[in-house]
């Protein structure tokens, strides 16, 4: 099997599987919130990259012996869906295992990053969603591949309906953990036998992040219309401080995430035009309300935000203003949309409108090999809408600045990169 990606070739890709150390139990279930089902045609994809002195030494089955302890906490991820009687999906827990991927790449770790054009998620991350034969298809692959200069990088394909971006690095740097040699929790009280949805009020309104789609029965992929694409530009710590610095007045902006979406958002409205995006979806990390225990869950807090005036003429200190402090909270909205049929309709998050997802607090660069941290860590999402997505992500340790993924239409990226670099200059 050979897989194209950025002029080069993944090649010998091999497949096979990790199961719990110990049999999860008969009639286990994992059931799904409405929140749950809101993302399931969403997918988390993340690689992290390692040097050769990281890796060195380290076989496949090195990487693969502490799956099985590690797997027997995270028992769901091992599961397959099923639908109840009433054709609600939920995770029936049978051990059917987490898919591993090992491939050889034809480039050096060095080679690789410095070419320009690549969509690293291509080749990098095994692509598979969930159906259309729903009961045997996995909910996680993590792919292990080796570089010619003896680097590797680590590739994970998460299925959303399983957890947010918190849950799947956590997922992964656990198991980077124990490959070090701490010791794994026996049990975590974490996975509820049934959805609990609290709702606070009732809403009358349907909520602007969240769009249902055609229905796509067992085979969980977003219909689109457009061919998207993915780039990732860096906005160094000093590029920050002067952004920050230059934008005074009542509404300057004194956060991070709030500025540089809002300097994206007023770019794409200036060359989307007439169809400018007036509201936008803004997502945050809630990790911090999680109980303990709580490692499956989907918690961002999903908001959304309308400019009043043209978004191309606006100033950027009025729009990061807006996302920092004008945001709605659309979650029970969210939930109780899903819940009228039972969670059985489809939907889509990222993209139904110009969607900012704020990642910076989260764990990115956490998973290790042999006391070594990535030299470079990223993520994308997989089934994104024509609207189009961005995730603000932490840089490296010690380097500040924020990485930034961009997911748009490829017609839409090669402009929005122009505009970045000769505007604002960020590449």
């Amino acid at each position: 099997m050979v897989s194209e990606g950025g002029g080069s070739s993944v090649y010998d890709v091999r497949l096979s599987s990790v199961v719990p150390a110990m049999v999860t139990g008969e009639d286990k279930v994992h059931a799904l919130s409405n929140m749950d089902l809101a993302l399931k045609l969403h997918y988390l994809k993340g690689v992290y990259f390692f040097s050769k002195e990281a890796v060195d030494g380290l076989t496949i089955m090195a990487l693969k012996n502490p799956m099985f302890e590690w797997l027997q906490l995270y028992y769901p991820t091992s599961g397959r869906i099923r639908r109840s009687e009433s054709g609600r999906p939920m995770v029936k827990c049978n051990d059917g295992g987490v898919r591993i991927v090992e491939a050889q790449y034809d480039k050096s770790l060095d080679e690789w990053l410095a070419m320009e054009e690549h969509d690293l998620y291509n080749s990098l991350v095994y692509d598979e969603v969930l159906g259309p034969d729903l009961s045997f298809s996995p909910l996680v692959f993590i792919q292990f591949t080796w570089f010619k200069c003896g680097g590797m990088s680590v590739g994970l394909n998460w299925a959303h309906v399983l957890g947010d971006f918190v849950s799947a690095s956590d997922f992964i740097n656990m198991w980077g953990s124990h490959i070090a040699g701490q010791a794994i929790p026996h049990s975590l009280d974490a996975f509820p036998s049934s959805p609990k949805p609290k709702f606070r009020h009732n809403f009358s309104q349907r909520p602007s992040a969240l769009k249902m789609t055609q229905p796509v029965g067992d085979h969980w992929l977003l219909p689109r219309s457009n061919k998207m694409g993915t780039h990732h530009f860096y906005v160094a710590l000093d590029q920050l401080r002067s952004l920050l610095s230059a934008r005074s007045g009542p509404h300057a902006p004194s956060q991070q995430f709030p500025l540089i979406s809002a300097i994206l958002w007023k770019t794409l409205a200036k060359i989307r035009g007439e169809s400018e995006p007036k509201i936008v979806t803004v997502c945050t990390d809630s990790s911090g309300d999680r109980r303990n225990g709580e490692i499956l869950k989907n918690g961002m807090v999903i908001s959304s935000v309308e400019a009043g005036t043209g978004v191309a003429e606006a100033d950027v200190s009025d729009l990061a203003a807006l996302i920092a402090e004008k945001t709605v909270s659309e979650n029970g909205a969210i939930e109780e949309l899903v819940g009228q049929d039972d969670g059985k309709s489809d939907f889509m998050l990222y993209g139904a409108n110009l969607t900012f997802v704020n990642l910076e607090e989260v764990k990115l660069f956490g998973l290790e090999m042999k006391g070594h941290k990535p030299i470079w860590a990223s993520y994308s999402v997989g089934g994104v809408g024509d609207e189009g997505a961005f995730l603000v992500l932490p840089a490296r340790e010690g380097e500040g600045g924020r990485t930034v993924t961009a997911m748009l239409p490829e017609n839409e990226l090669a402009c929005l990169r122009r505009e970045l670099r000769d505007q604002w200059g960020i590449a």
